[in-house]
């Protein structure tokens, strides 16, 4: 598609060419109909906690805009454009806000990046014809994958995640990624589900620390419902605007079992907990959603931590590791690495079979991780016994490699 817009590789390029040529190619997928996606990183600008910026092409009441979704630490938000004034906005972020910018069409990507200096320079890569069939296949919606969810269901769009089209309840194309994250983790949680102590349980205790707006929660509680348990859902948060917004939404379509409190993790006390969830708790605040589960004897706890802080300044480097961990990059995946893996393994030694994996696609979001854990029932927990010496000893050798202090879960659970 853009192979009559690239000159010669070896022709000599200015440094306006490369953000020109990059705007043309822009220009020309928007034009075909061919943007798959335009992702801009390396963010430089003066806006606190903004980390990237995601762009697609959406079809709103019959007109094609561009549809930006800037992603925050804590929250994204959407804002969609005109054609021609979402690519001037964009030309005005390149090289000023924004230090990369990838685009990804059906047959090419296109790589622009400046450098510290502020010159940029351009890569052009076309698909082999596999990942042209595989790309092409992503941004098809002829067939869509299994939901264990259904959009029909009108608390959907008190959250914003669908709006009325003629007529009748529809996604918003911004929030299609999210709609499959809030699957995804439903499919893990039905799978967990079925291989726990509450398989055959007629109700359900959650409680969902860090709710925010609560899609989530929403999911657990109609998930449940639609098989048949008597669903008692909760859902925890700091911020009291999202527990109000949540709480009129459950109230006004008649959700009973399902709440919204206002509240902290090292504070809150359920009075039953069967399934506990902390998704981007950060730093420590993970460990202390873990250990509230473990103290409430939960049968699931699933998190996805973000932040590691606690450890990283208390690492030593190993001496055969110190090539390595001398890169700061490396060093801060080493301590994630190493945090996510002690919290693992003391969940292992309560008595908890536990998953450490990837539960959504990178692109997705980057806190990906999620720590999944199942209680022992039966035979395998009596055999658990014996394994926990090893566990703690491995625990202990851990910390003494990376010449660890303290770690926040195993405090928690020693007090």
């Amino acid at each position: 598609m853009f192979t009559h817009l690239i000159p010669d590789a070896q022709a000599p390029v200015t440094q306006a060419d490369a953000s020109q040529r990059f705007m043309r190619l822009l220009q020309t997928a928007v034009t075909e109909g061919t943007l798959h996606k335009l992702l801009l990183s390396k963010y430089s600008g003066a806006e606190d906690k903004l980390e990237r910026l995601t762009v697609r092409e959406v079809v709103l009441r019959g007109e094609r805009q561009l549809s930006f979704l800037w992603r925050y630490q804590t929250k994204d938000v959407t804002k969609n454009h005109a054609m021609g004034e979402g690519l001037a906005l964009i030309q005005d972020l390149l090289g000023t806000q924004f230090q990369n910018a990838h685009l990804h069409t059906p047959s090419e990507e296109v790589q622009l990046a400046f450098s510290r200096k502020g010159k940029p320079s351009l890569r052009v890569s076309r698909l082999a014809p596999a990942e042209q069939a595989a790309a092409g296949a992503a941004t098809s919606h002829d067939k869509e994958k299994q939901r264990y969810l259904s959009l029909q269901k009108p608390f959907w769009m008190d959250l914003g995640l669908t709006h009325e089209l003629k007529g009748e309840p529809a996604l918003v194309p911004a929030m299609s990624r999210k709609w499959k994250q809030i699957n995804k983790f439903i499919e893990i949680f039905a799978a967990a589900l079925k291989t726990s102590g509450l398989a055959d349980s007629p109700d359900v205790h959650v409680a969902d620390f860090g709710s925010g707006k609560g899609y989530l929660t929403f999911a657990m509680y109609d998930w449940l419902r639609e098989q048949g348990k008597d669903a008692q859902v909760t859902g925890v948060e700091l911020r009291d605007d999202m527990v109000k917004l949540c709480s009129t939404a459950a109230v006004r379509h008649g959700l009973t079992g399902l709440r919204f409190d206002q509240g902290d993790v090292r504070s809150y006390t359920p009075a039953r907990l069967d399934v506990m969830i902390a998704l981007h708790a950060c730093d420590i605040a993970t460990d202390y959603a873990i250990h509230l589960g473990l103290r409430a004897g939960a049968q699931v706890i699933m998190c996805s931590p973000c932040c590691h802080k606690q450890i990283r300044p208390q690492m030593k480097m190993p001496k055969m590791l110190r090539p390595m961990l001398q890169h700061g990059i490396h060093l801060g995946q080493e301590a994630e690495m190493v945090t996510d893996s002690l919290r693992a393994l003391l969940l292992e030694a309560e008595g908890y079979e536990t998953q450490v994996f990837e539960f959504i696609a990178l692109e997705h979001t980057s806190k990906n991780k999620m720590i999944l854990a199942i209680k022992k029932t039966g035979a395998a927990a009596e055999a658990h016994a014996a394994a926990r010496p090893e566990l703690l000893a491995q625990i202990a050798e851990i910390k003494r490699f990376y010449g660890l202090r303290e770690q926040c879960l195993e405090t928690l659970l020693a007090a």
